[in-house]
């Protein structure tokens, strides 16, 4: 599979009219898996699904004409950012229809607090992790892939091209950083 799905990047980069519905094809599973266990950190209730994350995720991954894809690895590695970035977008929309948006004000009942504070916590992390990456864009990558990709110390470490120790090591270093940051985050941020 690792082979074929490089092929077919090839491929599509060289244009082939097939390549992305064969790609679509070899990827989806592994697409719905990351989907899955990033929507699993997400609030109760969340009216993005898994799978039409995985298809807007998708939609945006074949239309990265500036990308060239290195394998699979880099491919799986992109889909976890762009839908951390969907799931951001996401819970930056919800917040400020919270605030007020368009839409008409009304109660809020202690169910709706509690699923707009998941946002909240979420942007926080957001943030935090962004400035992470202005400190340590490594650390950043080692979070982003493993926290919001679902990948396993092995994948990340071939990804970026080192041991396995190394990224544990960055794991452990990035969650006391990221834990640091929200605790003296000047915002309140709910527990999740």
């Amino acid at each position: 599979m690792p082979n074929d799905v490089t092929q077919l990047l090839s491929n599509l980069q060289g244009g082939a009219d097939t390549a992305a519905d064969a790609l679509w094809d070899e990827v989806y599973d592994e697409l719905r898996r990351i989907a899955h266990f990033k929507l699993l950190r997400e609030r109760q209730g969340h009216t993005l699904s898994t799978t039409a994350l995985v298809h807007e995720a998708y939609l945006k991954l074949i239309d990265q004409t500036q990308v060239e894809w290195q394998d699979r690895l880099h491919f799986f590695a992109m889909s976890s950012r762009i839908m951390r970035n969907i799931l951001i977008d996401y819970a930056r929309k919800r917040k400020a229809q919270k605030r007020g948006g368009d839409a008409a004000h009304l109660q809020l009942e202690d169910a709706v607090v509690a699923a707009d504070e998941s946002a909240d916590v979420f942007l926080a992390l957001d943030k935090a992790l962004s400035q992470l990456a202005t400190v340590d864009e490594r650390l950043a990558r080692v979070v982003e892939y493993r926290f919001f990709g679902g990948m396993q110390e092995k994948e990340i470490a071939e990804l970026l091209d080192l041991s396995p120790r190394t990224i544990r090591r960055d794991w452990r270093k990035a969650k006391a950083w990221l834990s640091r940051a929200l605790k003296e985050s000047p915002e309140p941020v709910p527990s999740a």
